[in-house]
């Protein structure tokens, strides 16, 4: 085994010890395949008002930008898929992810351990940890690790378990060896693009952020526009819906991070509850969530929505 294989190894095998389901490593160069896509769906205006997805466009695709020197990108993927739902199935929903605590700091805290990890055993390494917080391709960064691929929702699919997992990345100045990327599992199936009710997944491959709910319910500042009414099926925050039907998610296993898991109170809220909810109690049920990013004011907005086409 070379030196490159098993620093390689090592940091795999820690990182499976530290909680991650997944781990991958690719080089870290230009993502040329990317970069035509990524251009042409900014100028699609496929992000909507989301602004800051135009910025440091050359960052997104060259992690060398993000980190001086760089010379791999491990990516890594953290299982949320929970082991229980909301009871009241005529409540409105939130997506999967936001359950527990805000998956922001509970996976950085595993990535600086992991990266604590590769400088305390190999020696002199720098880099940077990331989690849904830079200018990242995260999704391509994961395929070209191998770890799985991108379907036709856009989300990275695993063949083992699915796709409700939180993708992480630590770039390093450190050569290691590297992954490929793995076959396309999609097939002839659509049944996530017959399934958006906004008509999201224009094509295959191809989903026009601004007539996603996900971005219509937390990315969205202003009103929300008529002409989606009645189209949201209940969902209040985010939407899980071309994940929910995807094949490959029946093999979805239920996570082992007790941080991700429900309150008793999230469980067992009604319909009515969430239709009456008040800040104190949004703060009490979400102040350690990920659904702080839409705020009390956010989230009544999409509730009176909902509650205008029920």
């Amino acid at each position: 085994m070379s030196t490159k294989q098993h620093y390689s190894k090592a940091i795999k095998d820690e990182a499976i010890r530290l909680g991650f389901d997944f781990c991958g490593i690719s080089k870290a160069t230009f993502l040329e395949e990317e970069a035509p896509r990524l251009e042409q769906w900014l100028l699609q205006n496929m992000h909507g008002k989301m602004k800051y997805m135009e910025n440091y466009f050359d960052k997104r695709l060259d992690p060398r930008k993000l980190v001086d020197g760089a010379r791999s990108v491990i990516s890594l993927l953290y299982n949320y898929f929970p082991s229980n739902s909301p009871i009241d199935d005529s409540a409105p929903k939130i997506s999967k992810y936001a359950y527990g605590a805000d998956y922001h700091f509970v996976v950085r805290e595993k990535l600086k351990e992991l990266l604590n990890f590769i400088s305390e055993t190999i020696g002199d390494v720098h880099g940077r940890a990331f989690v849904d917080s830079a200018p990242v391709l995260d999704r391509a960064w994961a395929k070209k690790s191998g770890l799985g691929w991108v379907g036709k929702n856009t989300n990275l699919i695993t063949r083992q378990s699915g796709s409700f997992f939180f993708i992480a990345e630590l770039i390093i100045d450190l050569d290691l060896d590297h992954d490929g990327p793995i076959e396309d599992y999609c097939g002839t199936c659509t049944a996530c693009i017959d399934a958006c009710p906004t008509e999201a997944i224009i094509q295959p491959y191809v989903v026009d952020g601004s007539k996603c709910i996900s971005y219509f319910t937390i990315e969205l500042k202003d009103e929300i526009p008529l002409d989606v009414k009645g189209k949201f099926a209940n969902w209040a925050f985010g939407c899980d819906i071309c994940q929910d039907v995807c094949p490959w998610n029946r093999f979805s296993k239920p996570h082992h991070e007790s941080a991700f898991n429900p309150s008793d109170d999230l469980i067992n809220m009604k319909k009515k509850e969430w239709e009456e909810i008040t800040e104190d109690v949004f703060k009490k049920l979400f102040s350690e969530s990920a659904l702080k990013r839409t705020g009390y004011k956010g989230l009544s907005r999409n509730l009176k929505f909902l509650s205008e086409t029920s």
